[in-house]
């Protein structure tokens, strides 16, 4: 089955950028939706970036919305997620995820079948 492996991830001050890689181990579908996701000690997952693979619509929670880009390269079975002005708010570890797309709930975790196991963002003041 599908496999995903997140790497990208590290220290940064505040206002600062990283890129976060996920590497899927088979090419991926146009029928799938890719998504990224947060999850801060002791809170849920929550969803900060997705993407429907195939007609390239992109989806962001308004926290994030005009500092993260999530961007697929098809041809090298990568997707990215690109964070600008990173806050406080940030940090925790970072997941990547795929699933069949559903139209319903982008941004929600019980929408993804496949797991990575993520990458920690820590964000210093």
């Amino acid at each position: 089955h599908l496999q995903l492996v997140e790497s990208g991830g590290g220290s940064v001050q505040a206002g600062g950028s990283l890129r976060l890689s996920c590497a899927a181990s088979e090419y991926i579908s146009g029928n799938y939706q890719m998504g990224w996701f947060r999850q801060a000690p002791g809170k849920e997952r929550e969803g900060v970036a997705a993407i429907y693979v195939g007609g390239g619509y992109t989806f962001y929670p308004d926290s994030v919305r005009g500092r993260f880009t999530i961007s697929p390269d098809r041809s090298k079975r990568t997707l990215y997620l690109q964070m600008n002005r990173l806050r406080t708010t940030n940090p925790g570890m970072y997941y990547c995820a795929a699933g069949e797309t559903t139209y319903t709930s982008p941004l929600g975790v019980a929408t993804y079948h496949y797991w990575g196991q993520g990458t920690q963002v820590t964000v210093s003041s």
